[in-house]
């Protein structure tokens, strides 16, 4: 896989601490899927996703056994990572065991990566605007041992430019948290609004104590030549793939 195929975070990290964000680039899928579409609930080929599951993994240098992919459903649940290609219904998952890759798919949802300073524990957490007002980033960091410790890496996703939403989106996070106005522009809808994904995912990972946050200055949106954008593309979207995990060549102090 081409280093234009992936975005490496730019964040300080451990070194035993991998991750990455795969692009559109570099794959066998045709169509609205091109190229490189990691999503098998979509309408793509099975066999062009096997194998641009094959490609990511042969990129990682992981075996295709030791991706954690899951059955997101945008809502809360996070569960400890599981190897072996069984598909959990579940929205993020974290895990302390080496050489295994946390992984949630987005098209203009949030991907959130987290680790600990220590590099004992990664996650992975896909935010759509749901989670976020349900607080899952706060529960990703919930499970670390000290928020204080924990950075997290904020992946593509949809710009506030771009990504109208109602009323009723306004008011779930307003009911949670009166700042979260300040993630909100008025549209020129008077009943909508544009979010600002990044800055309600910063307010949110602040008010559980992380200070050490990166990322957030991509557009899937706009910038159709790397990503997918299920707003922008409809159900021909592919899926692009964010990942975490412990690289058991490194040791740690």
């Amino acid at each position: 896989m081409q280093t234009d195929c992936v975005l490496v975070p730019d964040w300080p990290a451990p070194e035993r601490v991998k991750a990455l964000v795969t692009t559109r680039l570099g794959g066998v899928s045709l169509g609205g899927f091109a190229s490189l579409n990691l999503g098998t609930h979509v309408n793509d080929e099975r066999d062009s996703v096997a194998q641009n599951r094959l490609t990511l993994a042969n990129h990682t240098g992981l075996a295709a056994s030791r991706f954690a992919w899951l059955d997101q459903v945008h809502g809360l649940a996070i569960i400890t990572a599981e190897a072996g290609g069984q598909v959990v219904q579940a929205d993020g998952s974290d895990t302390t065991e080496n050489n295994l890759a946390c992984v949630v798919m987005t098209a203009d949802c949030l991907p959130v990566l987290f680790c600990d300073q220590a590099g004992t524990k990664v996650s992975a957490v896909h935010a759509g605007w749901r989670g976020l007002a349900g607080g899952i980033l706060q529960k990703a960091v919930q499970r670390f041992a000290d928020p204080s410790k924990v950075m997290a890496w904020l992946g593509p996703a949809i710009s506030q430019a771009h990504f109208e939403v109602g009323n009723d989106v306004y008011q779930a996070f307003i009911a949670n948290n009166a700042q979260n106005h300040s993630a909100f522009t008025a549209s020129e809808d008077p009943n909508k609004w544009m979010a600002d994904i990044y800055q309600l995912a910063r307010l949110q990972l602040k008010s559980a104590g992380v200070d050490q946050i990166y990322g957030g200055q991509y557009c899937t949106y706009a910038d159709e030549k790397h990503f997918y954008s299920y707003r922008r593309d409809g159900v021909e979207s592919g899926r692009m793939a964010s990942l975490v995990w412990l690289n058991s060549d490194v040791r740690t102090s």
